[in-house]
This record gives structure tokens, C-alpha cells and sequence, in this order.
């Protein structure tokens, strides 16, 4: 049985590598804008935190699914 991260937490390794920050800063500045929609969310990230588009993406997919999960 593998135990190979998959989807968009596959990423997770690398954003933090990159941005010098745990997941849980970026989902918290995800969380504020909870009232918005994904792209709304990623458009956030991307020109006021400097994250790139798929990292931006895979972040705020990963929250989104968990919020669902939630119910």
C-alpha cells in the first residue's frame, strides 16, 4: 500500500519549501475570506501573498473540500 500524498496536498511539501510558512498560516488567511469563492480566494493569494497560481489553487481546494467534509 503506498502511502504517496495525492491531490492538492501533494503540494504542501513544496508551498511551505517555498513560502517559508506552515500550511496552517495559509489556511488561515484562506478562512477569512470564507465568504468568497475559490478563484475569489486564489485571486487573494496570488498579487497579496505572491503565491503562485497552482500553489494558490491547491491550497484553497484543499480548504474548500474540508469546509465540505464539514458539511
Amino acid at each position: 500500500m503506498s502511502d504517496k500524498v495525492k491531490g492538492p496536498a501533494s503540494y504542501f511539501p513544496s508551498i511551505e519549501a517555498k513560502y517559508g510558512q506552515p500550511i496552517e498560516h495559509w489556511k488561515e488567511i484562506i478562512r477569512q475570506h470564507r465568504d468568497k469563492k475559490h478563484m475569489e480566494i486564489v485571486a487573494v493569494l496570488k498579487p497579496v501573498h505572491g503565491l503562485g497560481h497552482g500553489h494558490a489553487n491547491a491550497l484553497v481546494a484543499h480548504e474548500l473540500a474540508a469546509w465540505k467534509a464539514e458539511g
